[in-house]
């Protein structure tokens, strides 16, 4: 009995080289492109009848090949298994579209960012390098150079902000939009740096921003962020500054610098592990904000939401099981601002399906049992 080895160790023995042979030769060598098609038997080998009535195959190079292709039988005896193309890919394109519909729908301008934390998949980028108003999402920034000052401040460095520097509430800070310091007693109430920070966070009061920003240097904010890489991203006036506003010192930002700096945070490029798990926690503070209003209930979301006239904004880190992913959301020329909160949530649900579903599958779509 001929072996699938002896076919391809030693074609030769088995037949001399005949018509068939030649024909497949010729039909490679005067192929320009594409298939070229043979004869049956020529692709496959002749046959002739034996003295004994019986049919002799006289197979081609090509043709064992051929079979031993299709018989794939390793040392052991199994069938080795081919290589299929995985449907983590498919379910990835099948959100992209989805993403892209939510987008196209929106009366408005949309940009969305989105990575993996997890693995070095590309990132989903719709309209992400734009230049957005950045609203109170600027606030992330503001709040990251706090801690990176606060442990410059603990190695020995001079004239740096810590979290536990004081500060006594001063009725001339006040701003628009300030939901705690608007209620504190002049002269009389003491809070933290680390307070101000929460309420920041929690209800983004304006006056407590504005005081952060006095105390760790605007220019100090944009250079920790020029650091990182961050050219688009800009810090460029206090909250409620309308005057500078209108002069187009805007608060800028793009979705793709947000998930970045969000990246940066969460891999502890910027702080040490120990700063950078309080950050997380505080910026993890329950609010009114779009990312996580459609996500289950009891899924930690680190974000920080923005809102102006006709802008509404949400970059965040979503702690879906197993997989995390970093998600910013920004709008302009909203004529609805509803119609855009609704649209971040529609864009941040559709992300965290995609992350929960690959948190507790394998590679091929099949849910696993949980460990």
């Amino acid at each position: 009995m001929v072996t699938a080895r002896q076919l391809v160790e030693s074609p030769a023995k088995l037949s001399p080289a005949g018509p068939g042979d030649r024909a497949m030769e010729n039909g490679v060598k005067n192929a320009d492109s594409g298939f070229q098609k043979w004869p049956l038997a020529s692709r496959m080998g002749r046959c002739r009848r034996g003295k004994n009535g019986g049919t002799v195959w006289r197979f081609t190079k090509a043709a064992a090949l051929i079979v031993v292709a299709t018989v794939g039988i390793n040392a052991s005896g199994e069938d080795k298994a081919a290589a299929v193309d995985s449907g983590s890919d498919l379910l990835w394109k099948k959100a992209e579209s989805r993403i892209d519909e939510i987008a196209m729908r929106f009366d408005g301008v949309m940009g969305v960012a989105i990575v993996d934390l997890t693995d070095a998949r590309p990132a989903l980028l719709r309209n992400a390098e734009h230049v957005f108003p950045a609203a109170s999402s600027i606030k992330l920034a503001i709040l990251l150079e706090l801690y990176h000052q606060d442990e410059q401040a603990r190695a020995g460095a001079k004239g740096k902000a810590t979290l536990d520097d004081l500060y006594t509430f001063d009725p001339k800070d006040l701003v628009e939009d300030s939901r705690i310091m608007g209620g504190l007693s002049a002269g009389v109430t003491r809070a933290t740096n680390r307070d101000l920070a929460q309420f920041m966070v929690a209800v983004s009061d304006n006056s407590a921003a504005n005081v952060l920003i006095d105390r760790v240097g605007k220019d100090n904010v944009n250079a920790m962020l020029r650091g990182l890489g961050l050219a688009k991203t800009m810090l460029r006036r206090k909250m409620m500054d309308v005057a500078a506003a209108q002069r187009g010192d805007e608060n800028v930002a793009t979705p793709h610098e947000m998930v970045q700096l969000l990246e940066a945070i969460y891999k502890g490029k910027v702080l040490k592990a120990d700063s950078t798990k309080e950050l997380i926690k505080q910026l993890s503070t329950l609010k009114p904000s779009y990312i996580p209003r459609e996500l289950p209930d009891g899924v930690r979301v680190a974000n920080k939401p923005g809102e102006l006239e006709g802008v509404r904004t949400d970059s965040g880190i979503v702690f879906s099981a197993n997989r995390p992913f970093a998600i910013s959301v920004m709008t302009a020329y909203a004529s609805d601002d509803r119609a855009a909160e609704r649209a971040i949530s529609d864009v941040a649900r559709e992300a965290y399906h995609y992350f929960e579903m690959r948190s507790k599958t394998s590679e091929y779509g099949r849910i696993l049992p949980a460990p």
